[in-house]
């Protein structure tokens, strides 16, 4: 399996150096030059296995240069129930005779970003070796409040690499703030900065696409990579988890291998559920692919016109995993629905840099729209959901996973729709206790972060993940702030260190 750049036809490279770079170097992301097809057969087998049994079966299907023993070793070391305290990984609630939640919050930061990121570090590392790389790694990444710290947990400590973190300042809740500037390990660095998440993913961008930069690192011993969905090592193990719901509907019973299903994702950069798409593409027997928006609807809005446009207001919700208006993976999406046409894809994305707009061809959008369909809703209508879904289910879903079912909800009412429905959950309550407490109690709530954990505990009865738990007394060891302009100057500074 070879990987291509978006932007342009001079790169094909193996998946071991598409992980290893991270950004292609015409500012381009690397996309699987095809997309591996499976049987109904093979997809019915999915049924009895683990999920890392499962996870190393898709993962071969991409990662061809690595080894059986490199995959085997990957997958085990990333997915124990230690880490992810649960024996499923990621497993399937049942709300009704319709909709099945996918708790993908389950590993060591409460997000489903841990899906990815407990093993990203390990293709790295061995991407680093089978490349013949001799410098060190330097991890930059920009998070709305889940990825940074996912990134923090996988990659601390592991050798020949540094991590560096950039976060909006006042984009993230207090219990994502908390677990960055609290994060163990000898190689780490985070940085709030002076903006919001466009402008935190803006600046790591520019450092990626700067020779200068480079070069800087390079005569300082490390090259740039990446841990954010731009890194095809990202975003492939995302797939996994899909084939994995509908292999658990089907152990269950609940469908027949070969009845399609929907897919309701809440998301903001289009990974998570451009990963959904990739296993509708391989054969998973999906109908429609649900994009959940809040009020940064600029998703919803391409979907439903065509034109994407992130000249609008930024909004800060209760939601902030998703408060984002430049949504970097949307960029795969357009290469693959355009023919692989690299040209199209360059013209819109400089659109995108010179206006803050572009609007696809008829020919796309019709392709699009076959494909997906979209919906938001805003803050009053996501603490409604939660109130309604515990009320109703007698359990308790964050401020995104709420978004989802807000959408969900929405669109059953429109269709009519009966097809079982997959609902992504992407992060644990505990990590927006304030906002889900608000939801479903009717009596003033605590201001202190630990209170409302204990008081959401009391409510929902939901275990207090330990990572969340022993924040209490966690040191706080980052708290430098910089503006949205300097953030090669902070990286230069740590590698210097």
């Amino acid at each position: 399996m070879k990987y291509v750049s978006t932007r342009s036809d001079k790169y094909k490279v193996e998946s071991a150096e598409a992980i290893k770079t991270g950004i292609a170097p015409d500012g381009g992301l690397f996309v699987p030059e095809e997309i591996p097809q499976l049987s109904l057969d093979e997809i019915e087998k999915f049924a009895n296995l683990s999920y890392p049994e499962l996870a190393k079966k898709i993962l071969s299907l991409y990662l061809t240069d690595y080894t059986e023993e490199e995959l085997s070793d990957c997958v085990n070391s990333a997915y124990t129930s230690e880490k992810f305290e649960s024996e499923a990984i990621a497993p399937l609630h049942k709300l009704d005779d319709k909709a099945f939640v996918l708790e993908l919050w389950h590993g060591p930061t409460c997000a489903f970003k841990d899906m990815a990121l407990q093993i990203l570090p390990h293709f790295l590392v061995k991407a680093i070796k089978k490349t013949g790389e001799d410098r060190d790694v330097i991890i930059l990444v920009a998070t709305s409040g889940d990825t940074g710290k996912a990134a923090l947990e996988g990659f601390k400590d592991v050798k020949n690499t540094k991590i560096q973190v950039f976060y909006p300042v006042s984009g993230v809740s207090k219990i994502q703030k908390l677990q960055m500037a609290t994060q163990d390990g000898s190689n780490v660095s985070v940085i709030s900065v002076d903006g919001n998440f466009d402008d935190a993913q803006t600046g790591v961008k520019k450092i990626f696409g700067n020779a200068d930069y480079a070069k800087e690192a390079s005569d300082l011993g490390y090259v740039f990579s990446s841990a954010n969905s731009i890194n095809w090592g990202r975003l492939v193990p995302q797939i996994v988890y899909y084939f994995y719901s509908y292999a658990s509907l089907v152990k269950t019973g609940e469908i027949k291998c070969g009845d399609k299903i929907n897919i309701v994702v809440p998301t903001g950069n289009f990974g998570n559920i451009l990963a959904a798409y990739y296993a509708k593409e391989m054969g998973l027997f999906v109908d429609k692919l649900i994009c959940a928006s809040n009020q940064n609807n600029v998703l919803t809005d391409f979907i439903k016109t065509g034109v994407y446009d992130k000249n609008r207001k930024f909004e800060t919700t209760i939601s902030p995993s998703m408060d984002i208006l430049i949504s970097s993976n949307l960029e795969r999406l357009l290469f693959h629905m355009s023919g692989k046409n690299f040209n199209l894809v360059k013209e819109y994305m400089a659109s995108l840099a010179a206006s803050g707009k572009y609007s696809v061809d008829k020919e796309i959008f019709d392709s699009i729209s076959s494909v997906f369909c979209a919906g938001y809703c805003d803050d009053a209508q996501t603490k409604q959901t939660i109130k309604e879904t515990y009320e109703k289910y007698g359990y308790t879903i964050d401020t995104h996973t709420a978004v989802a079912k807000n959408v969900y909800d929405k669109y059953e009412k429109d269709t009519s729709d009966g097809k079982k429905t997959v609902i992504a959950s992407t992060a644990n309550p505990y990590k927006f206790n304030k906002a889900v407490l608000e939801a479903i109690c009717e009596d003033a709530i605590p201001d202190g972060e630990f209170e409302l954990i204990d008081l959401l505990h009391e409510k929902s009865g939901l275990n207090v993940p330990k990572s969340l738990a022993g924040l209490k007394n966690k040191f706080i060891r980052f708290n430098t702030t910089c503006g949205k302009d300097n953030l090669w100057s902070e990286t230069k500074k740590f590698l210097t260190k």
